[in-house]
């Protein structure tokens, strides 16, 4: 079993939030969403819910839509890390 902290945990999720791009500008390029994201990561674990929040989240910063299938994507991706690291605790 992988033992993951809270700071690996951060870092998986800030990786994964790099390489979604999801405005194709550069993943360095999303800091503050990236943070948001994180932040409410902790509160959600619903998939539905999480996508919705992180599409909310893009939207408003770049004032674009985002597909809803690809903040699921990434969100499942997310509480995959969540999960695991949960599991490991």
């Amino acid at each position: 079993m992988i033992i993951i902290d809270t700071q690996q945990m951060n870092i998986a999720f800030v990786t994964t939030l790099q390489e979604w791009d999801p405005f194709g500008i550069g993943g360095e390029l999303y800091e503050p969403e990236i943070a948001d994201t994180v932040v409410a990561i902790r509160d959600i674990d619903d998939l539905q819910e999480l996508a919705e929040k992180i599409k909310s989240i893009y939207e408003y910063a770049f004032d674009e839509p985002v597909q809803l299938k690809r903040c699921l994507q990434v969100a499942q991706k997310l509480l995959i890390i969540k999960n695991d690291a949960s599991c490991s605790l």
